[in-house]
């Protein structure tokens, strides 16, 4: 079984494309044209077992938020198309991850049902990288993902102090949330009693 997908996504302030190995080895292709967004993508293919191409071109002389929105919702997308009718999948997951004083805890459900439950609250930063990551747009980022996946999800900050450190752990652990929920380990169909997800 191949689990791969590829969605385009054309608007009048972004030209995105993303392509999706959920059975990849953390080998990603990630040119959004904002750095820290890209180093942070990278963390959820890495992390996530996936293999990620991502292409986009957005209006960034504006500001980032159209490009991290619309690559996001892409990738969701791409995601969610790439599990298919999600038979065999563990589709719950959960656990905690630290990145040095920062620890975030995230549960997962591959549900077909999108909700998002954010309480990461950011202590004051100025944007980081060039051109800037609001780090605000964390949640934007990862609630157009899940959303687009048809996730539920929930991530909460457990402790931390250091902004990029608490978005990073974000990401790390969606990461290893998705490679988690999306492994098969199951023979017996959807693993759902309605026989769809």
């Amino acid at each position: 079984m191949t689990r791969t997908a590829t969605r385009r996504r054309e608007t009048g302030e972004t030209s995105v494309e993303v392509s999706v190995n959920l059975d990849g080895s953390g080998n990603n292709e990630i040119a959004t044209g904002i750095p820290f967004f890209d180093h942070m993508l990278d963390q959820v293919g890495r992390h996530g077992g996936l293999d990620l191409t991502i292409r986009a071109e957005g209006d960034l002389a504006i500001d980032t938020h159209h490009t991290v929105e619309d690559v996001s919702i892409t990738l969701g997308e791409t995601i969610r198309e790439a599990l298919g009718d999600k038979a065999g999948i563990t589709r719950f997951s959960s656990g905690r991850y630290p990145l040095d004083e920062a620890l975030i805890d995230i549960a997962l459900d591959l549900s077909g049902r999108p909700f998002v439950f954010w309480d990461v609250p950011m202590p004051e930063c100025l944007p980081l990288g060039d051109p800037a990551f609001d780090p605000q747009l964390a949640e934007h980022a990862v609630s157009s993902l899940a959303t687009s996946a048809a996730m539920t999800l929930h991530v909460e900050l457990i402790r931390g102090t250091n902004v990029h450190h608490i978005v990073e752990a974000v990401f790390k652990g969606l990461g290893r949330s998705i490679r988690a929920a999306v492994a098969v380990t199951d023979d017996r169909g959807v693993p759902s009693t309605k026989g769809t997800l």
